[in-house]
């Protein structure tokens, strides 16, 4: 499984229903896993990012039709970054 970081911000949809939002995680896990994937964590975030999800998905494809799926709800807009875990970085480097 490849490891994803989904980067969320409410839209002006998503946060006038704000309370409706822990439901919105919940259909989101199941989305997620009926494509393959699962969420390894979630955080609400102050700053930049309204909330930040650490994804796994069994590729590129996946983690982008989920990531499509979750904008066409109009609660969120995602930035989505396809993360190496340390081992892989480690490799990376080294063949440099």
């Amino acid at each position: 499984m490849t490891t994803y970081v989904l980067l969320l911000n409410w839209t002006e949809l998503g946060i006038r229903n704000v309370r409706e939002s822990p439901k919105r995680l919940d259909a989101a896990r199941r989305q997620l896993e009926e494509m393959g994937g699962s969420f390894k964590d979630f955080y609400l975030t102050m700053g930049e990012h309204d909330m930040v999800a650490i994804c796994e998905a069994p590729d590129d494809a996946v983690a982008a039709r989920f990531a499509i799926t979750l904008g066409m709800n109009g609660n969120v807009r995602t930035r989505t970054l396809k993360a190496f875990p340390e081992a892989a970085y480690r490799e990376l480097i080294g063949t440099l």
